[in-house]
């Protein structure tokens, strides 16, 4: 069955405290400044269950008084900021209600010295942070030059890899009831597939990322393909990423296979083994005689890259194959766009130009061109029951946004909580998305051209279409917003590093704890109340620019006046609650029901008295 989206519904609401990291299960809360608070935040509360051991081996506070932090929504605000090896905390000490500015370390990208010391001897410092805010406090240095002060810690601890300082992932070991680095195995989301079959194998080519240091260990391919000619076809695709599967359709058994740009070059230089590869990717799904080749990239850019050797595949030489241009753009537009945006939402919206600003920045429009691509794949998948292979230049970015989104709108087990999690384990994590370069973990370099939003934007489209399929997804907003606010606080392993080889070698899953062993340890809060599982549900989401909005519960949550009236992570858990209590009734009910459809029944088959018509006379 196929759900189809014509209108997307309206805004959701969101409580944007609860969007914010969770504040109460990390080890390293300073004791005093538990103290001055005296109150737990809304996150604080959810959390409260594993705070027990927040102060142990937490390194010292660097307390700073009388810092000025200048508010864009309030003003100024006078207080008392406490820096820890994870986190800043402001408290404002003169103003009622207090107001409390919580920021993990990691989320901070740039740190600036605005201008030098004023007539009064102050100094001002800007933070930009990788979630769209920017911070500014002001304060007095101290009068002893050797003193330290709270901004030279947090200096230090925000950037440790240019400290030679370890992610405080690495200091972290807060013990969960749930383990998730369990969650996904590569072998059993395979055979969870149907994996291996009389078509397809799985190849131990690359168990030690000889073949391939970006892939993972275990690789499934065509069974008429050997070793050996994975090797020769590695030499053939950049960064040696040859195609290889990611999803296989259970009937049809159409396949999604991704991989990097051949390395064609202007020659058109080809590879008997790759185009042996591709026919075999063909030949394994009888349903269809046709192959399409998605290259996510504009054909201009595909074209340029045949100056440094990569290129595209030719019709010419990929027989029954058609080859598609998806014209997503590249990492450094998609920061630029990021930047644009940021400058129309952070601080204060200008709403007489609301809409052209927008716009401007053309977010929307990537966002767009991405669940449009993904939407091509998906439907000749379903519909046209036709293997598709898809690439961008190395594989490793644009590849990955379109196998999952693809891999989401074709199998409703990825919109559950636990198959999400397996898919970004599986596409992001273990295929090698370079996390550590695209974030800048603990990276002091803010100019990277490495940096970029990708994954944020395959966030994005997951939030478009849970908008227009609210109740197709296990998952709830706050689900999302939290993995974007991990993304980026090093409190976790789950996105450290850049290839499953380079997690193995760190020893991630025994040195940290998994983002997923917080969520799984409390699945009520991340599950979507409307949620209605159907297993062969296929999502085909509207991708029209009218059908797209702005996340605003993401984009605009720090601005005060952007918060919805009604909280509605509350509302959420409210309506699970009463969810399971109508589900509970409704089984009282059919076991009601059954209980007396069993009496009726033995009523009738048991042997009854005859009895004479008695005939009166008058």
């Amino acid at each position: 069955m196929i759900w189809l989206s014509l209108r997307i519904g309206g805004e959701s609401g969101f409580n944007s405290e609860a969007g914010c990291t969770i504040l109460s299960m990390i080890r390293n809360w300073d004791v005093q400044v538990q103290e001055q608070v005296g109150e737990r935040t809304e996150a604080g509360n959810k959390m409260g269950k594993w705070r027990e051991e927040s102060g142990q081996h937490r390194m010292g506070a660097e307390h700073t008084k009388d810092v000025t932090y200048i508010c864009p929504f309030v003003g100024a605000l006078r207080g008392i900021l406490t820096v820890t090896n994870y986190r800043l905390f402001f408290r404002c000490i003169n103003r009622e209600p207090a107001f409390l500015l919580d920021l993990p370390l990691g989320v901070i990208s740039k740190v600036d010295k605005i201008g030098g010391a004023s007539s009064r001897g102050d100094v001002s410092y800007g933070l930009v942070c990788k979630d769209m805010r920017n911070l500014r406090f002001v304060y007095k240095p101290p009068e002893d030059s050797l003193q330290k002060s709270a901004f030279d810690v947090l200096t230090k601890f925000a950037f440790p890899n240019s400290n030679n300082l370890p992610l405080f992932a690495f200091e972290y070991d807060q013990v969960f009831p749930e383990n998730g680095w369990k969650v996904y195995d590569a072998l059993a989301e395979y055979k969870r597939q149907g994996l291996p079959n009389e078509s397809w194998r799985i190849s131990k080519v690359n168990d030690h990322y000889e073949l391939c240091d970006s892939y993972p260990a275990s690789l499934v391919v065509p069974v008429t393909i050997t070793d050996e000619e994975l090797r020769r076809v590695a030499a053939f695709r950049a960064k040696g990423r040859i195609p290889v599967l990611s999803w296989i359709h259970p009937e049809s058994q159409a396949a999604v296979v991704r991989s990097s740009q051949p390395m064609s070059g202007v020659s058109g230089k080809r590879c008997k083994e790759d185009e042996k590869l591709l026919q075999a990717i063909m030949d394994a799904n009888a349903q269809s005689h046709k192959l399409f080749i998605f290259d996510a990239r504009p054909s201009v850019n595909a074209a340029a890259n045949k100056m440094k050797g990569g290129g595209c595949e030719s019709e010419d030489a990929y027989q029954n194959a058609e080859l598609v241009f998806l014209d997503i753009h590249n990492i450094h537009v998609m920061r630029e766009s990021l930047r644009k945006l940021r400058e129309v939402v952070y601080p204060n919206i200008e709403d007489s130009h609301w809409l052209s600003n927008l716009e401007s920045t053309h977010w929307l429009e990537h966002i767009k061109l991405i669940l449009a691509g993904a939407l091509r794949m998906a439907d000749k998948v379903e519909s046209g029951r036709t293997s598709v292979v898809v690439h961008c230049s190395d594989g490793w970015d644009r590849t990955a946004q379109l196998t999952s989104l693809t891999m989401i709108m074709l199998d409703a087990h990825y919109r559950t909580v636990t198959g999400f999690q397996t898919l970004i384990d599986k596409e992001w994590v273990s295929f090698g998305h370079r996390f550590q370069q695209r974030v800048g973990h603990g990276d002091q370099n803010h100019t990277d051209a490495d940096r970029s939003p990708i994954f944020l934007q395959f966030i994005d489209c997951v939030w478009q279409m849970t908008q227009q399929f609210p109740a197709a997804f296990e998952f709830n907003e706050y689900f999302l917003i939290t993995v974007l606010d991990h993304l980026y606080s090093c409190l976790f392993g789950t996105f450290l590093c850049n290839s499953e080889q380079q997690r193995v070698r760190e020893e991630l899953s025994k040195r940290t704890v998994s983002l997923w062993s917080l969520v799984n340890s409390q699945l009520e809060e991340f599950v979507n109340p409307l949620y209605v599982h159907y297993s062969s549900h296929v999502l085909l989401p509207s991708v029209s620019i009218r059908h797209l909005q702005l996340w605003l519960t993401y984009y605009i949550r720090w601005n005060p006046r952007m918060r919805p009236q009604e909280p509605v992570h509350q509302r959420y858990k409210e309506l699970l609650a009463k969810r399971a209590e109508l589900q509970k009734r409704v089984e009282e009910l059919q076991r009601d029901v059954a209980n007396r459809a069993s009496v009726s029944s033995e009523r009738a088959g048991s042997p009854t008295r005859s009895i004479t018509p008695v005939q009166t006379f008058v």
